[in-house]
């Protein structure tokens, strides 16, 4: 009986399994299948077990349990999971049901806490999705106690480590129903600490998604807005929008999520930002009125982002152009006076109605121009459809902008009399000018009191605590405001738009103004007054030409008060000057003695400010005229240093005032660079800038080397040199816009033209030796700034490597960088162009070393033949080739030591061998030494000593041999050859190879030790004994096996 009645519930046990196996299978069919009626019919199945539970949870548990070995994540796997977590949480009518399920949820969490512990990753997938699905679809009044769920809390936490990124994410979903409670305040925590490390997007995203708002993650979640995914970045968006309201964000959270959202890449991201702003901010905080989203955004401040928040509404359609009111109603001109002027009752404009009736007026001027080239592009009815919505557009805006001129005018004239607070409004309403017409005399006679008007406004100012006056802004451009002189200078040109027209208007501004300068009566607020106006007419005027003639005259100009104010005693007197100086060069056909001696006189003695200007408008000069121009304008024939010639910054006398620095424009900033000058006269917080400033004058200057054929080229490989060197300088790590600067030219610069890789292959060797501890540089340093600086110099290495391997951009008059043709017979091509020259560069460097080197010359060499070994040789370079082959025995017996080196120079030797057309003819000493005479190097062949590259030694025969205890480095006398193997190794046939292998080691090493002199210094005796215990290979697998 007992039998019987275990046959019969085992029976009873498969039915249930098969029965709760078919309710999984339909369950993966379709979502249809999942309703109320099969979670009713497990659900039945459940409570007719009431008294025994343990028997359902054991079917249940054994028919789920191949979902744990299926790996693929498909939809039918995905509804099975969905639906196991319907029925774990499922409540029927009335809670009848509630009991069991407590119970079964209870016993189905302990299962899947185990199974999320497993050692199969396919497991730990399946028991985490199941319990981020339920705890996702538990309703709050369920009831679990409260040791299981600090169980699975601990368990998830766990996995939000696991090296599967699918399971991580899971156990983010699953913790997240946890985050709002303050008991779980880690939870919180791990997220945010796990966040800016972990680096599967999906993992990072689903962390973003479940993070709570509160000001900690809102600083989490804008970093993301960085983030290199797009979905990431997608769903940034997506909880800004659902969980922060516009209110609780700062004016720069709101407008930095705008700006990056409406610039992203990613049309998708774009899309989601706009919609941020469509379905939140504007409808539910802003009443669906564009200038209330700009009052929160502070376009005063941030008026690009303003700019780029209206063109995305307008292009939307979401500001209805045809309900606009017009700028009209902002000026009412009543009937005239007695006196026949204008009763103005004018409304100020706030700076948002002002930038809003700005990009409206805009928006709708190119639309008209794009309609009308439209229909000019066309014909037929598809011309009159595009031409009719040109006109409609211009008909709105005619309706949109003032009646006339003289409205406009008046207009303007009220906000610039209300004061500085409404600059913003003025300068949006001079930017509308654009738009008018001031042909007809009238008007432009009616604007030009407003021109006259803006020129002539003294600049603002405010007293100090000493009472010295101190003008507002940048002291440089007009009002101090660079796009306040921007509008004006606009404005300016399109009421005087005839040819010479607006040289004249200006120069007579300038005449008046300059005139107390001219005498000297003028105080520091009228010379800024006059330079700003000055440097207004040098930045747009067309060329010299067209301000002779004038009221004042070019020359008069630079002498009575360009080069006076770049002497006077008040220091932004003497930086506006120079900055006129460097735009008056510009329009020079040639830059005058007078201004380069000036400019070199303000940069060499002036102090930071006035040195950082004078290094600009000299960079200019140079650009535009050519480094030799600005020499020859000294007269006396300067020209860069002779070639190799580094000029000795410590022989600059930079504090004698008398002294004339007789040394070129690129020298003498180079020298500056090189001496302590930049840190004892810039102050510390300006050093980024004028590092910046310097790096990228010189990457325009090499950029553009080609346009200056009369420049001395000799100083550009101390150039780019010095550009590495900052590249790669630890202090340059936070100057991120140096960075930036230089990683552009360095993408470009070795692909424009083949000289610019010759001047790389110069710079090679000179920058390693600069940046290699212990070569140029012989201060004692600690063990672990000396590893760093060697990391940074291979680093720097293979940068320029990888820039001399870099194909050249194609171009009709560049020649190609290819493997050259095969039946070039001249041995003598362009090598010093190419890796050939570099390798030949490298090989001098390594043999110039003497035998006995100290320990930083040993790593200087061996980073120098790492890099050798990559090089590439073309077949058309057979002198390059030859002499390269007579030159690898003695860098490889430099190099002995370290025998994967070895290893390395020998398969090169092979490369070489197979690209040699005539290996039977050797290359002659004067040949030689006419390659290396072309690549500008000292080195005589013949005093090379000739050894070969070490080849595979004679084995040695296996026997016993006893160990022998390690000499002691004091012991100098003991050889490399007494070390012996510290074990016994039995002769068998089954491992006469590995025997074999390291006796050929072992005479190898013998070999070594006879043939190396005895070594002086200690230390490197050390480094010997390290290498040799190393267990590095002299021969290879395979030399092995033949022997």
């Amino acid at each position: 009986m007992p039998q019987a009645a275990g046959e019969d519930e085992l029976q009873q046990h498969k039915s249930r399994k098969e029965k709760i196996a078919r309710v999984f299978d339909d369950s993966r069919i379709s979502h249809a299948t999942t309703h109320i009626r099969k979670l009713k019919e497990l659900s039945a199945l459940l409570r007719s077990l009431a008294s025994t539970p343990e028997k359902f949870f054991l079917a249940f548990s054994e028919a789920l349990t191949p979902l744990f070995d299926f790996s693929r994540r498909t939809a039918s796997v995905e509804r099975i999971i969905k639906f196991i977590a319907a029925f774990a949480t499922f409540r029927s009518d009335k809670n009848v049901n509630a009991p069991e399920i407590d119970d079964f949820l209870e016993r189905f969490l302990r299962f899947l806490l185990v199974a999320s512990a497993a050692a199969n990753k396919t497991a730990r997938l399946r028991a985490c999705q199941i319990i981020s699905e339920i705890i996702m679809r538990l309703s709050d009044d369920t009831e679990v106690s409260n040791e299981i769920w600090d169980e699975v809390i601990e368990c998830m936490k766990l996995r939000v480590n696991d090296k599967v990124p699918a399971v991580r994410t899971f156990a983010v979903r699953a913790l997240s129903r946890f985050l709002n409670d303050s008991e779980n305040s880690d939870v919180l925590e791990l997220f945010l600490d796990k966040l800016p490390f972990e680096q599967n997007s999906d993992v990072r995203k689903a962390i973003v998604l479940s993070l709570p708002p509160s000001s900690a993650t809102l600083a989490a979640i804008i970093v993301c807005t960085l983030d290199v995914s797009e979905s990431v970045r997608r769903a940034v968006y997506c909880v800004l929008a659902s969980k922060f309201p516009l209110q609780s964000l700062s004016i720069k959270i709101r407008t930095m999520i705008l700006q990056r959202g409406l610039a992203d890449r990613s049309e998708a991201v774009v899309n989601e930002c706009f919609n941020l702003m469509k379905d939140e901010w504007l409808p539910k905080f802003c009443s669906g009125d564009p200038v209330e989203l700009l009052r929160f955004l502070d376009v005063e401040t941030y008026e690009e982002i303003g700019e780029s928040v209206m063109g995305a509404l307008l292009k939307a359609g979401l500001v209805k152009l045809e309900d606009v009111q017009s700028l009209r109603q902002f000026s009412n001109l009543n009937c005239e006076t007695t006196e026949g002027s204008f009763n103005n009752n004018i409304q100020l404009m706030e700076p948002e109605v002002a930038l809003y009736w700005r990009t409206v007026c805009k928006h709708l001027q190119m639309a008209a121009q794009a309609k009308g080239s439209d229909a000019a592009a066309t014909m037929g009815a598809e011309s009159a459809v595009y031409a009719s919505e040109a006109s409609d557009s211009n008909d709105l805006l005619d309706r949109v902008l003032p009646a006339s001129v003289s409205e406009y005018v008046e207009l303007v004239k009220a906000h610039l009399t209300a004061g500085p607070n409404y600059r913003f409004a003025s300068r949006q309403l001079l930017l509308l000018g654009e738009m008018f017409d001031f042909s007809d005399a009238t008007n432009r006679k009616v604007a030009g009191e407003l021109v006259q008007e803006l020129l002539l406004k003294p600049l603002e100012h405010e007293k100090d605590e000493n009472g010295n006056d101190v003008v507002i802004g940048d002291g440089i451009d007009l009002e101090g405001d660079k796009d306040w002189a921007a509008a004006v200078s606009g404005f300016v040109r399109q009421v005087h738009a005839t040819l010479g027209e607006f040289e004249e208007v200006v120069l007579r501004v300038v005449a008046e103004l300059a005139q107390p300068c001219r005498e000297r009566t003028a105080d520091c607020k009228e010379w800024l007054h006059c330079l700003a106006v000055t440097g207004l007419l040098l930045e747009s005027a067309r060329s010299y030409h067209s301000m002779q003639g004038k009221a004042i005259e070019p020359a008069e100009i630079l002498h009575s008060l360009l080069l006076p104010g770049a002497k006077h005693a008040h220091f932004d007197v003497q930086r506006a000057a120079i900055r006129c100086l460097g735009l008056f060069g510009l329009l020079e056909r040639k830059p005058s003695e007078d201004l380069v001696k000036q400019l070199r006189s303000s940069y060499v003695k002036g102090p930071s400010s006035i040195m950082i200007m004078a290094c600009k408008a000299m960079l200019d000069l140079g650009l535009w005229h050519g480094p030799h121009e600005v020499d020859n304008a000294m007269n006396q024939g300067l020209m860069s240093q002779p070639k190799d010639h580094k000029v000795d910054s410590s022989s600059v006398n930079w504090n004698d005032a008398s002294e004339k620095l007789d040394i070129g424009m690129l020298d003498l900033l180079y020298a500056a660079t090189e001496s302590n000058f930049i840190s004892e006269s810039v102050e510390s917080d300006e050093i980024e800038f004028v590092q910046a400033v310097l790096a990228e004058g010189f990457a325009k200057m090499l950029l553009l080397s080609e346009k200056y054929p009369n420049t001395d080229a000799s100083s550009h490989p101390l150039l780019l040199g010095k550009l590495i060197d900052l590249y790669f300088s630890s202090e340059s790590k936070e100057h991120q816009r140096l960075k930036q600067c230089l990683s552009v030219f360095f993408e470009h610069y070795p692909s424009l033209s083949i000289n610019h890789k010759k001047c790389l292959s110069k710079a090679f060797i000179p920058v390693m030796r600069s940046l290699w501890p212990g070569i140029n540089a012989s201060a004692k340093r600690n063990p672990a700034a000396v590893a760093i600086m060697r990391k940074r110099a291979v680093q720097a290495s293979r940068f320029m490597l990888q820039m001399m391997q870099a194909p050249l951009y194609t171009k009709e008059n560049v020649p190609q960088y290819g493997n050259g043709s095969e039946d070039t017979k001249d041995i003598f091509a362009e090598f010093e162009n190419g890796e050939e020259g570099l390798a030949i560069r490298i090989a001098a460097e390594v043999v110039g070393f003497r035998s006995s080197k100290s320990a930083a010359e040993k790593s200087y060499v061996s980073a120098l033949c790492r890099i050798l070994v990559l090089l590439h040789f073309r077949m058309s370079e057979q002198g390059a080739i030859k002499l390269m082959q007579q030159l690898l025995n003695p860098i490889a017996q430099s190099v002995i030591a370290e025998k994967d080196l070895v290893k390395e120079l020998k398969e090169m030797a092979v490369r070489l061998k197979a690209v040699d057309r005539s290996p039977d003819q050797q290359l002659s000493s004067d040949q030689a030494n006419l390659i290396f005479g072309r690549l500008e190097l000292e080195v005589k062949l013949d005093e090379v000593e000739s050894v070969e590259l070490p080849s595979t030694p004679v084995p040695r025969s296996v026997r016993t041999t006893h160990a022998r205890r390690r000499p002691k480095v004091e012991e100098e006398s003991s050889s490399d050859g007494e070390l012996s193997p510290t074990s016994i190794v039995p002769v068998d046939s089954s491992n006469m190879r590995t025997r074999s292998q390291r006796a050929s080691k072992t005479a190898a090493m013998t070999k070594i030790a006879n043939n190396t002199s005895s070594i002086d210094e200690e230390d490197e005796a050390e480094d010997d004994v390290n290498q040799e215990d190393s267990g590095s290979e002299v021969t290879s697998e395979d030399d092995s096996d033949a022997i």
